[in-house]
């Protein structure tokens, strides 16, 4: 039976529950990247330094690593369906509050209404992963995950465009891209209101689909787990470790455009295409990064094996953007940060799949907020230093901050092999179940 029949048979409702995690991923990266799409034009507006550029980075990742502390707690208790809508309501809100600044006061009211968007944005990938790890086996979470992780650049790709349609150089109109996205999430809550149940519940699933998705889960009981019983587990700390590269993602999403302009004289009204290419690049790194770890599963590779083969190979074709700061070619600089993209793209859907991969489903979205939290913190420190250097040192700044984005990938996978070398699965009690 092929892949085609075999989803006609069991049916593929889950596919549509997948579609709204896209949507939710799209306009979540839609709104955190509009700032960096206008940082240049914006900064020329408001008259602020590149220390107050970080200063308003650094105010979204404070907050959003303060909500992790709570969002994936949060929706492992509430469930999947109100923890998800709790999240895009809080971060809609604050988006479309960034129109209403006044020049007077943008600097204090960014950070601020950057904060609250941190508070909110940072439900979403707990909550999206924790669906995906409800409605899909193991062997396909990895394909599922760069599915959704896929529309990151979705969201990255539309900003620059929408933003380059409607915003003037010299920044007349800036207040209009973050009102789109309040729209987006009214229609984005409906559907998921109407659609959403966890597939035990749900009355349009099938029992031969239900069945394929609990394949190969171990059955759980409800009874949540505290934080103090996942912080000691190594298998938390090395999924923590794989979010650290969190920051480079960012830097290429916040101080991307602002490189460009800097070092190639990118423009607000040309920004569109590199951007385009490089996150069509990502895109594709997602699904195939997906894809090849579950192939290599179902060709009977451990898990084990499989994603950490898959994420050493990304480690490797991430290397070369070490070397941006010192070419002089503008589209070779935006391909080779497309292609570290690319890789990025699929480490991070490979180490977020590490997650369900070893723990019960209740203790996914709370693994996934310590870890990311953790990730955040390091990207804060990497804003204020990068903030700072570029103030006082020019840029020079770039150099390091390229350098680091390199090889910090391949550094990491080490110590992660370090900490779980056989990635053995974890019962409902925490216990390894191999140990039983």
């Amino acid at each position: 039976m092929n892949m085609k029949e075999q989803t006609q048979s069991i049916g593929n409702y889950r596919y549509r529950i997948l579609a709204l995690v896209f949507m939710a991923t799209t306009i979540n990266y839609f709104d955190r990247s509009i700032v960096g799409v206008m940082a240049p034009t914006l900064q020329k507006l408001f008259d602020w330094t590149n220390k107050d550029y970080a200063a308003i980075m650094v105010s979204f990742k404070i907050a959003y690593g303060i909500g992790l502390l709570f969002m994936g707690s949060i929706i492992d208790r509430l469930g999947t369906k109100i923890g998800y809508t709790i999240s895009i309501v809080v971060w809609s809100i604050f988006g479309m509050l960034h129109a209403v600044i006044r020049p007077a006061f943008s600097l204090i009211g960014f950070i601020t209404a950057r904060f609250g968007l941190g508070i909110g944005e940072s439900g979403n990938f707990p909550a999206a992963i924790k669906t995906v790890a409800e409605w899909f086996p193991k062997k396909d979470r990895a394909f599922a995950n760069g599915i959704f992780d896929a529309s990151t650049s979705v969201g990255a790709i539309l900003a620059p465009f929408i933003v380059g349609a409607i915003v003037s150089l010299e920044g007349d109109n800036w207040q209009i891209p973050f009102l789109i996205t309040g729209a987006l999430s009214a229609l984005w809550v409906f559907l998921w209101m109407r659609t959403y149940q966890k597939p035990e519940e749900h009355p349009k699933l099938s029992k031969e689909e239900l069945a394929y998705i609990n394949s190969d889960s171990e059955e759980e009981t409800t009874e949540k787990i505290p934080w103090l019983k996942l912080l000691p587990k190594r298998e938390t700390w090395a999924f923590s470790l794989t979010t650290l590269t969190d920051g480079v993602w960012w830097f290429y999403l916040f101080w991307g455009a602002k490189f460009l302009a800097e070092q190639f004289g990118v423009d607000i009204k040309n920004i569109g295409l590199p951007f385009l290419i490089i996150f069509l690049m990502a895109d594709a790194g997602s699904l195939l990064g997906g894809y090849s770890s579950g192939a290599l599963i179902k060709k009977g590779w451990s898990i084990n094996k499989a994603r950490k083969i898959t994420m050493l190979v990304c480690a490797i074709i991430i290397l070369p953007v070490s070397l941006v700061p010192v070419i002089t070619s503008k589209w070779i600089a935006v391909f080779l940060i497309g292609l570290a993209a690319a890789g990025h793209q699929s480490w991070s859907i490979n180490g977020y799949t590490l997650v369900p991969d070893v723990f019960p489903k209740k203790a996914i979205a709370s693994v996934i907020g310590i870890g990311k939290m953790i990730g955040v913190a390091v990207a804060i420190i990497a804003d204020i230093a990068l903030g700072a250097v570029l103030d006082t040192a020019g840029n020079s700044g770039y150099f390091w901050a390229f350098m680091i984005a390199g090889f910090s990938y391949i550094l990491i996978l080490g110590f992660v092999h370090l900490l779980m070398p056989k990635m053995t699965p974890l019962d409902d009690n925490l216990n390894y179940i191999n140990n039983k």
